[in-house]
């Protein structure tokens, strides 16, 4: 059944990459079962097995939360985020829950035009399958480095 369901996860990566990059982040909760978990965290904390994170969410609704926040609340320096990410390796399929690893790298631009290497690292996802539908039920985002950037405000 894995490779069945390669080209949906493929698409899933992809379209989650775009909503972030394209600011089209009303978009980014709906790749998201209803009970999901969202967290952006340092390696040394997920290797010692830390729930906290940087970014934290355990529901659509706190996903679309935040979204409102970025756009309405908020007060941070406008900038952008360009993800390259390479493709996904299938770690274990139970039924239509599959268990994936990606690594990433993330491109902000500043709004003066400056370019930094923001973030790298991996994301350890449980994609949910249904149909010709597949979400994300946990999205995990393990940063590289141990200091994860103040200015952290668009989801990675």
């Amino acid at each position: 059944m894995m490779n069945n369901y390669r080209d949906q996860i493929e698409r899933l990566m992809a379209e989650y990459s775009a909503v972030i990059d394209n600011d089209e982040l009303e978009k980014w909760p709906e790749l998201f079962t209803d009970a999901c978990h969202y967290r952006v965290t340092t390696r040394s904390n997920y290797a010692n097995g830390f729930a906290h994170g940087a970014i934290w969410a355990n529901s659509k609704g706190m996903l679309l939360d935040r979204v409102s926040a970025l756009r309405e609340a908020n007060v941070y320096e406008e900038h952008v985020y360009r993800h390259i990410c390479d493709s996904v390796r299938i770690l274990n399929e139970d039924k239509k829950l599959v268990q994936v690893q990606s690594n990433f790298l993330v491109v902000r631009t500043m709004h003066t035009g400056q370019m930094d290497v923001f973030a790298t690292g991996m994301y350890v996802d449980e994609i949910q399958l249904n149909d010709n539908l597949a979400l994300f039920k946990q999205r995990i985002v393990v940063c590289d480095s141990h200091v994860i950037d103040t200015l952290l405000a668009l989801p990675l």
